[in-house]
């Protein structure tokens, strides 16, 4: 079977050391969701721009009940020099990196998590880890996974949104629909029929004709 985790599968509960000690994954978490975003490698330019736009972001997560760790293939140590780089880079120098980074000079861990980037590797010919960010729900399952390549810095406002839309759906019998953002309409679940969708939504539903003449296109504000 190939590495990895797949969506709705209980998260592993491992244990690491990282910048703020040791840890067990789920303890870690609480009741909390949780964001893991891992990195190629300390000291590199596309990580070191990513990590500070996560520690401007903090309060953003924190808003959102979001516990925030990032993984990295070097050791502790590296880590907490190479976050002092980050945080002058977000100018904020001097201050500490608001959330842990996990050290896994091994690899083990991102082996078990599917994280290797085999197209990028390290002077020593081993493969970097690839850009992944999981977001775990507070039942401890993966509610979404993206992958980039090591050469492809992410996008944080994307994942701040996608969270947003995780968090409304995991409540409501809703989806979001393309390029959706909080306060927009948002779409009625096929499967609730429309006797219980006026019910649950008393903002009221629309349904967009389709020539198809199936009423599939269901919309109600939030």
């Amino acid at each position: 079977t190939m590495p990895g985790i797949l969506l709705g599968e209980l998260f592993p509960n491992f244990e690491a050391d990282t910048t703020s000690g040791r840890i067990k994954f789920h303890d870690f978490l609480g009741d909390s969701w949780g964001i893991l975003f891992s990195h190629p490698a300390d000291y590199t330019p596309v990580c070191t721009t990513e990590l500070a736009r996560a520690a401007k972001l903090t309060d953003e997560f924190k808003k959102r009940g979001v516990k925030m760790i990032a993984l990295s293939i070097d050791s502790v140590e590296d880590h907490k020099n190479w976050s002092k780089d980050v945080m002058a880079y977000a100018n904020e120098a001097g201050s500490p990196l608001p959330f842990p980074i996990i050290a896994d000079e091994k690899r083990e861990l991102s082996v078990q998590l599917g994280m290797l980037d085999p197209d990028e590797r390290n002077k020593a010919g081993l493969p970097l880890t690839a850009r992944c960010v999981f977001v775990i729900g507070p039942d401890k399952k993966l509610k979404l996974s993206i992958l980039y390549p090591a050469t492809t810095g992410r996008n944080f406002d994307e994942i701040l949104r996608v969270i947003d839309s995780l968090q409304l759906t995991a409540q409501k019998k809703v989806a979001t629909p393309v390029d959706w953002k909080p306060g927009e309409k948002v779409m009625v679940v096929p499967s609730l029929p429309d006797s219980e969708a006026t019910a649950l939504f008393p903002n009221g539903v629309t349904t967009k004709e389709m020539p198809s003449g199936k009423k599939y296109l269901r919309y109600t504000q939030i």
